[in-house]
């Protein structure tokens, strides 16, 4: 075998290498489920006291995005990240409800805006939807 041959091969299987990491990189991770149910586990324990229902709201809207994140959905914000994962999604627009929401709640004081309980449900029950979606739950 010439020393050119064996440079070709050598060269050849350094960009294949160099493919399959970039492939890899790129490829949706998968979920583990365990870890995302028991994080919306503590979520719902939250949600038996009213004044922990601002903090159970964003850390939904939170874990939501970790698991699009996970999935290597693009996107510089979550906003971006949930766009690039629009199909995925059952109902999208309640999804965008619920992080809008949460957004609200996030800016808001505690004192300034009570949560009504339906409100609350609401943008839970979408966040779940999400994340089952996604295959998180």
């Amino acid at each position: 075998m010439s020393a050119e041959t064996l440079i070709g091969i050598v060269g050849a299987v350094i960009i294949a290498l160099t493919f399959a990491a970039i492939v890899y990189k790129k490829a949706p991770k998968r979920v583990k489920r365990t870890k995302y149910t028991k994080k919306w586990r503590d979520i719902q324990q939250l949600c038996v006291n009213a004044s922990n229902w601002p903090q159970a709201i964003m850390l939904a809207d939170q874990l939501l995005d970790s698991v699009l994140k996970r999935k290597n959905k693009t996107g510089k914000t979550m906003g971006e990240r949930m766009v690039s994962a629009q199909n995925d999604f059952s109902d999208n627009d309640a999804v965008w409800q619920a992080h809008k929401f949460a957004n609200h709640v996030r800016h808001t004081k505690d004192e300034e805006v009570p949560l009504r309980e339906n409100d609350v449900k609401a943008a839970l029950i979408s966040f779940r939807q999400a994340l089952r979606d996604l295959g998180a739950l």
